[in-house]
């Protein structure tokens, strides 16, 4: 967002992949400048794949709006320089192997002792600490890790959820931790220390599941395009083979289902039916009373149906049919190798146009970082004009 309020802020990212990527991004869309620090061969989210104008659909989705700097850090005068751009900044987000930043003498603790007013930014798959801290992490090991693969999938197999869920929960988790951060800096002066994981992250978000264990003895069973534990909550055939889903929260919207949709309001009654808990313990028989009247109908005549009943619907669409939906907003990004139409940002700023910010090319903003960040120690006192 040009001009946008964190127009001011500095944030250095020596990141990679997706969590991390995810956090500075969106700060970047608010109007931070972003240097991305990457190594010589490129953060390796570069390579995931090619299929965006030979650009990875990953790192074009990830890094708009920020400069990428190439460094080896390991080289003293790559580090000095390094070190002089964290002098500057105002957030410094890393999320490289666990105590490789404090071997490197650049760790979070060290830099704020340094920088008082520095937030710091340390995200990792199992934290910093613990039994798992030196696990090695990608997101569908979180996936698996935390359990939340265990109650996704069909019934009788797990599976992973289709996008990066692990890696885009921590990176929320962070970019929301830095805006408290820099908002409570404005009050004291301090800076913050943050720590954000991506187990912490799904954990979080597996609350439901693990609460039912623990308090119900049972976690919800896995139930493919059902809802574990509301019912009815999921996908039905129809007479043409299209698929339609359908949600009921309440005895309210379930009432108003049965006598609109199925045409038969006793059925809100049935002892087997007439409360949640009652349907998702009866749901063999809740599904073979939808699906005798759903598999009569065509797709349009039971979304039809629904829609004038209130009811809660949507179809089962896949990517192609997302690609030319009219509800999806989308913005044209710059690209070193050309142009891409992405998914508008998800928030909306009234009175502001979406906009896409540019894709960096690997080091293409080296050598001017380089030179306003030069070290100019040894270049003697200023000469006063006469």
């Amino acid at each position: 967002m040009t001009n946008g309020p964190l127009a001011n802020v500095l944030v250095i990212a020596l990141e990679q992949a997706v969590a991390a990527p995810l956090c500075t991004m969106r700060l970047a869309e608010a109007g931070a400048r972003v240097i991305k620090i990457e190594r010589a061969e490129g953060d390796f989210a570069r390579g995931y794949d090619h299929v965006v104008h030979g650009e990875s659909a990953y790192f074009a989705w990830l890094n708009r709006g920020k400069q990428s700097l190439t460094l080896d850090i390991k080289q003293a005068g790559d580090s000095a320089l390094l070190d002089r751009l964290i002098e500057s900044a105002d957030v410094f987000v890393q999320n490289l192997a666990p105590g490789a930043t404090a071997r490197a003498g650049i760790g979070s603790a060290a830099l704020r002792a340094r920088h008082p007013r520095l937030v710091t930014v340390d995200i990792s798959g199992y934290g910093e600490d613990g039994p798992a801290a030196a696990m090695k992490a990608y997101d569908f090991l979180i996936q698996c890790e935390t359990g939340l693969a265990s109650i996704t999938g069909g019934v009788t197999e797990a599976g992973r959820v289709g996008v990066s869920v692990a890696d885009i929960a921590c990176g929320m988790n962070a970019h929301a931790a830095v805006l408290q951060a820099l908002l409570a800096r404005e009050r004291t002066g301090e800076g913050a220390g943050i720590a954000v994981s991506l187990f912490d992250s799904i954990a979080d978000w597996m609350t439901v599941p693990l609460l039912h264990h623990d308090y119900a003895g049972r976690a919800p069973r896995r139930a493919g395009l059902h809802h574990a534990t509301i019912a009815p909550y999921g996908a039905y055939a129809c007479g043409d083979g299209r698929q339609v889903v359908l949600a009921i929260q309440n005895d309210r919207e379930w009432r108003g289902f049965c006598a609109d949709v199925l045409g038969d309001i006793g059925i809100a009654t049935d002892d087997r039916f007439a409360t949640n808990s009652l349907r998702c313990e009866h749901r063999p028989a809740l599904d073979a009373t939808i699906d005798a009247v759903f598999g009569a109908l065509d797709a349009a005549t039971v979304i039809a149906r629904m829609a004038a009943a209130g009811t809660a619907y949507a179809s089962l669409n896949d990517v192609a049919d997302l690609s030319v939906h009219p509800q999806l907003r989308r913005v044209e990004a710059d690209s070193p190798t050309g142009p891409v139409a992405l998914p508008a940002s998800p928030v909306r700023w009234a009175g502001i146009a979406a906009a896409a910010l540019p894709i960096p090319a690997l080091g293409g903003d080296s050598a001017a970082i380089r030179a306003e960040f030069a070290d100019r120690s040894d270049a003697g006192p200023e000469k006063v004009p006469e």
